[in-house]
């Protein structure tokens, strides 16, 4: 397929080239190129490329297309890892399918679940689902059917088949027909992807978009090593110095360190916003609402944001911690630099992360540069920002926020996983107790010596 190529000149009708038209889509990616007229041609396919490719168009103009032509029930079901994505697609889908009349389904967890239900039984179009939620509605007798469906999709497929996500993954497969077009889209490709398209029976299709690099050339990346303990002040100092009026995305490792840097953040008058799985569905959707929308400059995220999202503006990515992989480091790094814009990704190293950053620079193909800032302004803010952290931790604790946290993993827990947590909860208890009353009786015998 030529760089010239058109969306008209790969199979698609005249209504669909229109709605790219109006969405800006002016000319196919590589990726669309070359997977689009495969799957017209009833091929199942597996198509790998950066992120910021343009994967979802993919899928879902040739998807679109066969449903103009023989619209009933659910004819297509997406599969995606994280919420945040699935309400894109959704999107996506909304403003491709928006002339045909589409109708879609947006099952994921932190939503109305007998809402769900109901528009699963009201046979939409298309439904795009993070796997527990779909498997939790599957359970149920009688909620909705799947084995008539001509598509499913598996959109970052490298992080859907890890196996956390695999008994849900099960009951998913068990309600969906053998005969279907299976589409496995990713920025990453692992061994399990190999071994699912090979086993597929459809003659599937592969495409890779080929480079020397793991990530675009557009984006600019760069580290800055720095102790441990003035992180906090080097993070607030590069935002005050050189990220103003930026968009920007700061990646950490857990939750809690999550809502740490976004509280402390705004503490000191930065526009930051959180994003993380503890929080309410609500809440983060209003989270993204706001950084999209600009009224937050600032996205404080743990990596359920580095999958897929979209948001053209962002034009500097930070990463707190190094990435556990490279992989996990190219998904980060993609949020920017994306649609042929430039981008920094910025990733910050203590004397402990050195070899992490090296295994990553030779995955990636890039050796990073150094980046420069002013180490006695940022020290400067070291004092204030430590006392401002500390309150913050201690507010967090007051409000209960490790007990959120336990919370939402046992809401993932088997009833026996929770019997075992409970029991160890109540003898750690027990042992406290147990050394609290040795402890005082220790304190009253020294009393009595000394009297």
């Amino acid at each position: 397929m030529t760089q010239c190529a058109t969306f008209k000149s790969l199979g698609l009708d005249t209504w669909l080239v229109q709605q790219c038209t109006e969405m800006g889509l002016k000319q196919p990616t590589e990726i669309q190129q070359n997977c689009i007229p495969e799957i017209l041609h009833g091929r199942d396919c597996l198509g790998c490329a950066k992120t910021g490719s343009g994967k979802t168009a993919a899928f879902a103009l040739p998807i679109l297309q066969k449903l103009s032509e023989e619209p009933y029930g659910i004819f297509g079901l997406v599969l995606t890892p994280t919420r945040e994505l699935a309400i894109q697609i959704a999107e996506q889908f909304r403003a491709l399918g928006k002339s045909m009349g589409l109708r879609d389904c947006l099952v994921i967890g932190g939503l109305d679940m007998v809402k769900q239900g109901m528009e699963l039984g009201e046979q939409p179009h298309i439904v795009i689902a993070t796997p527990g939620r779909l498997a939790g509605h599957l359970s149920k007798p009688g909620v909705c059917s799947l084995d008539k469906i001509q598509f499913l999709v598996l959109d970052e497929a490298d992080r859907l088949l890890e196996s956390s996500f695999e008994p849900d993954l099960g009951v998913i497969f068990n309600h969906i027909p053998a005969k279907r077009q299976t589409l496995v889209f990713s920025a990453t490709l692992t061994d399990t992807v190999h071994q699912l398209m090979k086993v597929a029976k459809n003659s599937p299709y592969v495409y890779q978009v080929k480079s020397d690099e793991a990530t675009v050339s557009e984006l600019d990346q760069r580290y800055i090593l720095m102790a441990p303990q003035v992180k906090d002040c080097y993070l607030a100092h590069i935002l005050k110095e050189r990220a103003e009026n930026k968009q920007v995305i700061i990646f950490t490792q857990t939750c809690r360190s999550c809502q740490v840097i976004t509280n402390t953040l705004r503490k000191v008058e930065f526009k930051a916003t959180g994003l993380h799985s503890i929080m309410k569905q609500q809440e983060r959707i209003a989270s993204l609402a706001k950084f999209r929308t600009g009224v937050s400059k600032i996205l404080v995220a743990t990596d359920v944001a580095s999958r897929g999202l979209d948001i053209a503006q962002v034009q500097l990515v930070i990463n707190f911690n190094v990435p556990a992989s490279a992989t996990d480091y190219i998904h980060r790094v993609g949020r920017t630099a994306r649609a042929g814009r430039g981008g920094m990704a910025l990733t910050v190293v203590t004397q402990h992360d050195i070899a992490r950053l090296q295994a990553i620079e030779e995955h990636v193909g890039v050796k990073m540069k150094e980046f420069e800032t002013s180490e006695a302004e940022a020290v400067k803010l070291m004092k204030v920002i430590s006392v401002v952290k500390r309150e913050v931790e201690i507010r967090l604790n007051e409000n209960g926020f490790a007990d959120k946290r336990m919370n939402n993993k046992m809401k993932h827990m088997t009833a026996e996983e929770k019997k075992k947590h409970l029991l160890a909860k109540k003898n750690m208890y027990k042992q406290r107790k147990k050394k609290k009353r040795k402890t005082e009786s220790g304190e009253q015998s020294t009393e009595v010596t000394q009297s």
